[in-house]
């Protein structure tokens, strides 16, 4: 990538580093302040809020290890790319204003692939990376998180466990009964995000990491799977989270069928097909039917 227009990548990361800094300032307040009443945060609310240390503190540490999460899921596949002599680019941040702070990061890929291992390890390489930094994010950011008396939920957003974080809590934590609710610490919401994104680009279709993956596993057969794929995200999104409709959408419009790759007959060898083992146990504790509860498609038309 010239030097010149690397710019791109350095101000969209900045203003990701902004956004997830500002959205880590709403977590903050939440796990500080989730079990008090809006009367008793009334002396806090004004300028003093906004340069209190620890809440600045807990911003800081949701950005840092979200954007950290998120480079190494995007260096997984940038240097796989180097190591194998293929061109891409920088990583590109997306910043956004939703209840994450980003849409994530991509690299363009400006080379072809010619044989099924590059592609293979291209694809497993950044999943793999980006869950092996969440893992450490969701466990130490559970012992620091709190459990208090249960929220009423008519004016609680409520989020989705992945099968880890569930596991993780029973291990930290212990049973959390109906009566409580557990708030997580901004390192542990940056862990959860980071399995939400990796669970995201295992899906096996089109240029998601999944779809890498898949096609280098089945070549040609791995296009009759897209079609299947897209209709499963809208039934995802009919039940659980609308936000598998847009989803799916943008799969479609992106293109779910995989470019060819010339050496296609080239079969993998055994250690791959392990890994490939590896990510699907790594879909599986990562994948969050529904993000955020009540947010289906179904409950809007209720």
């Amino acid at each position: 990538m010239a030097t010149g227009k690397r710019w791109v990548n350095y101000v969209l990361f900045i203003l990701t580093v902004i956004s997830t800094f500002f959205v880590g300032f709403l977590w903050a307040i939440n796990y500080l302040f989730a079990d008090q009443k809006l009367e008793e945060m009334s002396n806090l609310i004004g300028w003093q809020l906004i340069f209190n240390p620890v809440l600045v503190r807990l911003s800081l540490i949701y950005s840092v290890s979200l954007l950290v999460i998120l480079l190494g899921h995007e260096l997984g596949h940038y240097l796989t790319c180097r190591r194998y002599g293929i061109q891409a680019s920088l990583p590109f941040f997306i910043p956004a204003p939703n209840l994450i702070g980003t849409l994530g990061a991509f690299i363009k890929i400006r080379s072809s692939f010619t044989r099924r291992e590059q592609l293979f390890d291209i694809g497993a390489n950044g999943p793999l990376a980006g869950f092996f930094l969440s893992v450490p994010a969701l466990f130490f950011g559970l012992r620091l998180s709190r459990i208090i008396p249960a929220l009423p939920r008519e004016s609680s957003i409520l989020f989705g466990e992945p099968l880890l974080l569930k596991i993780f809590v029973r291990l930290i934590l212990g049973p959390v009964s109906e009566g409580q609710d557990l708030i997580l610490h901004p390192l542990a919401v940056a862990g959860w995000v980071g399995l939400l994104v990796t669970s995201f680009n295992l899906f096996p279709i089109g240029q998601l990491d999944g779809g890498h993956v898949f096609y280098a596993l089945y070549g040609e057969k791995a296009r009759r799977l897209s079609l299947y794929v897209i209709l499963a995200l809208v039934v995802l999104g009919f039940f659980f989270w609308a936000g598998w409709l847009v989803w799916a959408l943008l799969v479609y419009l992106l293109g779910h069928k995989h470019p060819d790759i010339l050496a296609e007959k080239t079969p993998l060898d055994i250690r791959r097909k392990v890994a490939a083992w590896l990510l699907l146990v790594v879909f599986i504790l990562s994948f969050i039917p529904a993000p955020v509860s009540g947010s289906s498609l179904r409950d809007f038309f209720r």
